[in-house]
């Protein structure tokens, strides 16, 4: 009577132990399917507002207008009706232009996103009823970004691509911009000033370009992170 006491306690515990972990199981399956249905929900509604921001920026672009230069799609403006702030056009505007980032080597072919973004600042600025010639562009340049200013030799080397800067660069230049490269960036990424287009003066530094130019009035557009 004992042997089968104990045979039916030992049974239960197996029973109870098996019990435990088949609901222990169907909790973590369960918690896992709910977790994978609000992954699927999360990416869902990611890629639907994904694709209606594209759509989105498919009809503005079809009105985009480009003043002065035009250095594609992202270079223009969205014409707005009957703006009621409307800036000064008898003043100057000391535009200082601070350029790091690089374009990944898989877009080295593509205008560098922040020489682009020069390019819709001014855009805007013209757009706004300020001329041209009342916009002075300084762009100091460091990091990554110098090889955007390369001769084509240079960027040909590295990316077996012609520059496709080089045109913009130009444009910007035909506007009075000036190009200023920081030496401390240079040295440390090799770069000599005979591998930069010849327009491009050489500062000791960035950082003395950023405050003299900012004492002098100039505003500053830090466009590092533009385009990642």
């Amino acid at each position: 009577m004992k042997k089968i006491s104990l045979i039916i306690v030992l049974c239960m515990v197996c029973l109870a132990g098996f019990s435990q972990k088949y609901n222990t199981d169907s909790l973590i399956k369960v918690q896992k399917d709910s977790s994978l249905r609000a992954a699927i929900h999360e990416d869902s509604v990611k890629i639907e507002k994904q694709f209606a921001e594209r759509e989105r920026w498919e009809k503005i672009k079809t009105t985009a207008i480009f003043p002065v230069i035009n250095a594609g799609e992202y270079s223009g403006v969205a014409p707005v009706k009957d703006p009621t702030e409307i800036p000064d056009p008898k003043i100057d505007y000391k535009l200082l232009f601070e350029l790091t980032a690089n374009n990944p080597d898989s877009v080295a072919k593509e205008n560098n996103y922040g020489l682009v973004e020069v390019a819709r600042i001014i855009n805007l600025h013209v757009a706004s009823g300020i001329p041209v010639n009342k916009i002075m562009p300084v762009i100091v340049v460091h990091a990554g970004a110098l090889k955007a200013f390369s001769t084509n030799k240079y960027y040909k080397d590295h990316y077996k691509l012609d520059n496709p800067n080089l045109k913009l660069l130009n444009e910007l230049k035909n506007i009075g911009a000036k190009f200023i490269a920081c030496g401390q960036a240079m040295t440390f990424l090799n770069i000599k000033k005979e591998d930069l287009v010849d327009d491009v003066k050489v500062s000791l530094t960035a950082q003395t370009v950023k405050s003299s130019y900012q004492l002098k009035g100039y505003v500053l557009y830090d466009l590092g992170d533009v385009g990642k």
